[in-house]
């Protein structure tokens, strides 16, 4: 953005805004904390927030995702902290208003003001508050009715930490802890299709990557909708080499309508997709860690979440952890079966506290290694550098993605790998900066990809520019 036009824009914002509107934009006229170049960023940063924000939450992108998304909206949460613990709330409580009443939180809130040409599948192909009534949908909000990973309760106990005085003066921990364990009752009751313990994912859009070829060998299963039956607005705002095929939309489409018609109701769905997602479990384990810390914070009993996110921790390592190619494996419970791909999402897990130690020093092995060592260096491929599906630039099949790198930054420092953590830190602020806070990159040549102006991407810019002080879950 040329710096007059930004200017003027910042000007304008500060017109519109009603006063914590303006208290937000208040960082772009702070002293800088260190360097002119960071203060640069942070208001480049703080200005994506703020033009995607909709008075109740925040969009991911204006052009591609126009309503408010599940994991979206926790990593937002994380960045908006920084500028508003107020507003960081009420981005995590706007979404779990939306909650159904078996405890899921669905992976997208329709805003009702957006046409539904504007992004497909849309509200009348979810039809939530009819279909999914016997599951708990929202009779007032349409939703989708699948989910996200679970990475919620983090974001909630992050949020508190920035701002304990104004967290407590709004009751915001006794209001989301009953929530956010119910999501995870659901997580742990309803999809442990498994029976390992693990929570099973339904649809490929539900570990957030949608089309990972780690997904492939159990998409071809799936008989695929005809392309007369949907309408892929996505195609309007991004190049088709990016995006995932129309075969593969097919496919979507087909799991989504399949699970519709059986009422979104997991005990008598039958599931043509169903695997267990190493990064998506071992987000609920940070999270279960995050309940027990909210629950000590309230003086309550935590013990449950701790020995829940003890078991998850086992099931995980004993049920997705491959020793020999060190790294976790998706399984796919279709022939129960490890999936031979090797993806960003079994590197995730390096995020969970009290990992045995050979599995740490697995993981830091093959994320510096050939599979996963970028040439621009830093981010984190998606897919396999030397996999035989790997593209530079198609959606999770291989560029490397801002939110799955800063969980892989943070998980590095829990295990005490600073230099590894501060390579990532500093690639990712160049690459944030460089792209336009793009969407995800080009891993070969650190290229811009996908929508402009990504609020997870400038959102988490603005976390790892600040003093991230809280103490370790």
């Amino acid at each position: 953005m040329p710096p007059d036009r930004g200017s003027r824009r910042s000007s304008l914002l500060r017109s519109r805004l009603p006063q914590e509107g303006r208290r937000v934009t208040s960082l772009l006229d702070r002293p800088a904390p260190t360097a002119p170049a960071d203060l640069t960023l942070r208001r480049g940063a703080a200005r994506v927030l703020i033009d995607n924000w909709t008075g109740v939450s925040t969009v991911p992108s204006r052009t591609l995702y126009p309503h408010q998304w599940s994991w979206d909206s926790a990593f937002i949460a994380i960045g908006l902290r920084h500028l508003s613990a107020r507003r960081a709330q009420q981005e995590l409580e706007s979404l779990l208003n939306a909650q159904w009443a078996d405890g899921r939180i669905p992976h997208i809130v329709f805003n009702p003001a957006v046409a539904h040409s504007a992004y497909f599948p849309s509200p009348d192909f979810w039809q939530s508050s009819h279909a999914g009534r016997k599951s708990g949908a929202p009779a007032a909000t349409e939703t989708s009715g699948i989910v996200q990973p679970p990475v919620h309760a983090l974001a909630a106990w992050l949020v508190h930490l920035t701002d304990p005085a104004e967290s407590r003066r709004r009751g915001f921990l006794p209001r989301v802890l009953p929530r956010l364990t119910a999501w995870h009752d659901y997580l742990l009751g309803r999809r442990d299709l498994g029976g390992g313990g693990l929570a099973a994912v339904v649809h490929p859009w539900e570990p957030g990557m949608d089309n990972s070829p780690c997904w492939d060998t159990a998409l071809h299963r799936i008989q695929p909708s005809a392309p007369s039956g949907f309408r892929r607005a996505d195609l309007h705002h991004g190049h088709p080499a990016d995006r995932p095929t129309d075969l593969d939309y097919g496919r979507y489409v087909r799991l989504a309508a399949d699970y519709r018609e059986a009422g979104y109701d997991d005990r008598t769905a039958r599931f043509a997709f169903a695997v267990e997602d190493p990064s998506f479990n071992a987000l609920l384990i940070v999270s279960e860690w995050a309940l027990a810390a909210m629950a000590q914070e309230l003086a309550m009993p935590g013990r449950r979440h701790t020995e829940r996110a003890g078991r998850l921790t086992r099931a995980l390592v004993d049920r997705l952890w491959d020793e020999e190619a060190r790294i976790f494996r998706v399984r796919d419970l279709h022939d129960d079966r490890p999936v031979a791909e090797r993806s960003v999402s079994g590197l995730i897990p390096l995020v969970v506290p009290h990992l045995p130690d050979q599995v740490i020093h697995g993981l830091r092995a093959t994320l510096t290694g050939p599979h996963f060592d970028a040439p621009t260096g830093g981010l984190v491929p998606s897919y396999d550098l030397t996999g035989p599906a790997f593209d530079a630039t198609r959606y999770w099949r291989g560029p490397a993605w801002f939110n799955t790198s800063w969980l892989i930054e943070r998980g590095l420092r829990t295990h005490g790998l600073a230099c590894e953590a501060d390579r990532i830190r500093t690639s990712f602020l160049g690459q944030a900066e460089q792209s336009g806070f793009a969407e995800y990159i080009d891993p070969s040549t650190g290229t811009g990809r996908g929508a402009q102006n990504f609020s997870w991407t400038a959102a988490l810019t603005l976390d790892l520019l600040s003093d991230r002080t809280e103490p370790p879950l």
